[in-house]
């Protein structure tokens, strides 16, 4: 079955987080997700919280820059809200906006080096594995190992967001799973799926590796004038089949479009003005839902 869910974006004040987080549960929303933009709000942070305050929702966070973060660090973040709500949070790492990056002085010079030797320590602390990295050009660990790993029967996927084709294959090598941006349209996501396929074949990976798209969504009266007026203050107007604008046949019919190019979640992405968040919630989970199959 195809996933759904939508964003909290953190335009939004934190403490407006509780209301919604507990509306998506009583809606039956699937799922749930949270950026960590700086300088608006922390993606584990809000995570827990949401995770806290609700009982089924899964909670994702799209993404969690790495240049800002020490591997060792998002392990520990990342095992512990996976002890604490078992099968409910999903991480995604990636590289951060690279201006922002360099506002705190952490830019890197080589961004997918650095998420390649994020996503392979990561992904090995979180199996529960001590970890010597010291010839890494950016993660250097000497003999880590978590005390509280997740439980060694809980497989805990990785996710990392890409936009470039180094990085989608590098997700395709690496993670457990890619997020896709709201730039990102049909074309764009069978475009991704084939240089994911590509790193994976590159590594000799098997399996499944679940796809995560946004998508700009607007709905109500002024629906196509907010969608607009978001794409193009984005300098995105210009890109065909971007967003959606209506009714929710409408946004269930785009879904599907990205479902028929390789999305396997979709993650409504509501316009940064949207002016009933908690009604964005319910036509997600109420009106959109019953028509994605």
């Amino acid at each position: 079955m195809t996933g759904l869910g939508a964003v909290f974006r953190p335009q939004l004040p934190p403490e407006r987080l509780r209301s919604i987080a507990r509306l998506a549960d009583d809606v039956g929303l699937e799922e749930l997700w949270l950026w960590e933009d700086c300088f608006l709000e922390g993606g584990i942070s809000t995570a827990a919280a949401a995770l806290a305050w609700t009982e089924r929702v899964r909670v994702g966070v799209g993404l969690l820059p790495v240049p800002l973060r020490n591997v060792a660090l998002t392990a520990m973040e990342a095992a512990t809200l996976h002890r604490l709500f078992p099968g409910r949070a999903t991480l995604g790492v990636g590289h951060g906006v690279q201006d922002w990056m360099e506002q705190v002085g952490a830019r890197a010079e080589s961004p997918t080096t650095l998420l390649r030797e994020h996503l392979d320590a990561l992904r090995a602390l979180l199996r529960g594995e001590r970890l010597t990295t010291q010839g890494g050009r950016y993660v250097r660990l000497d003999d880590v190992a978590l005390d509280w790993p997740p439980p060694a029967e809980s497989a805990v996927p990785v996710f990392a967001g890409a936009t470039g084709p180094r990085t989608l294959r590098l997700t395709g090598e690496a993670a457990d799973g890619t997020i896709l941006d709201a730039a990102t349209p049909p074309a764009g996501v069978r475009r991704a799926r084939r240089l994911i396929d590509e790193g994976r074949r590159a590594a000799g990976r098997t399996g499944a590796h679940p796809v995560v798209v946004y998508l700009l969504t607007a709905t109500g009266p002024d629906a196509e004038a907010r969608l607009r007026a978001e794409l193009t203050a984005e300098g995105r107007s210009a890109i065909p089949d971007l967003g959606v604008a209506g009714d929710a046949p409408a946004v269930a019919k785009a879904v599907q479009a990205l479902v028929d190019a390789g999305a396997d979640s979709v993650i409504l992405q509501p316009t940064a003005d949207e002016p009933d968040p908690e009604g964005f919630i319910r036509f997600t989970a109420q009106e959109v839902r019953p028509l994605v199959p």
